[in-house]
């Protein structure tokens, strides 16, 4: 069986084997591109990067990261800075500073990041509702 896009004249270097085990479609090769892209530019990162990095600070009591939770209220990437809104489940909460230092952390580890800084807001106030749904189920809420 012939395939009707590939001429006789065509150059080798034109004709490419279309891969069996390919998944990926036209819209993910794009976005899988332009993540490529953003990464090779030093200092290039995106709000959903810096969320994306957020994800690994967990809340030692309930081991679930702060994401996930709820906890992050707002992200704003300015050039190389990243700004961050974020809140407690309680204002008592023991493990504030903790989470808080964890999330500036992880944030440092963007390449290229200038300033990080974390800021703590209590407006409007943390409840469950702002818990991912899917993990809301896993909880029983």
């Amino acid at each position: 069986m012939t395939d009707p896009n590939i001429t006789p004249d065509a150059p080798a270097s034109s004709l490419v084997a279309p891969s069996v085990d390919d998944t990926t479609t036209a819209p993910e090769a794009a976005a899988d591109e332009a993540a490529a892209e953003e990464a090779a530019i030093p200092g290039a990162f995106t709000a959903d990067q810096a969320r994306l990095v957020l994800r690994r600070v967990k809340d030692p009591e309930l081991n679930l990261n702060i994401v996930d939770l709820g906890l992050i209220y707002d992200v704003k990437v300015v050039g190389n800075d990243v700004r961050v809104d974020m809140s407690l489940t309680s204002p008592g909460c023991p493990s504030g500073p903790e989470i808080m230092g964890e999330a500036e952390k992880e944030l440092r580890t963007l390449p290229g990041i200038g300033e990080a800084v974390v800021n703590l807001v209590w407006s409007p106030a943390w409840t469950p509702e702002r818990i991912e749904p899917r993990v809301r189920a896993y909880m029983g809420f």
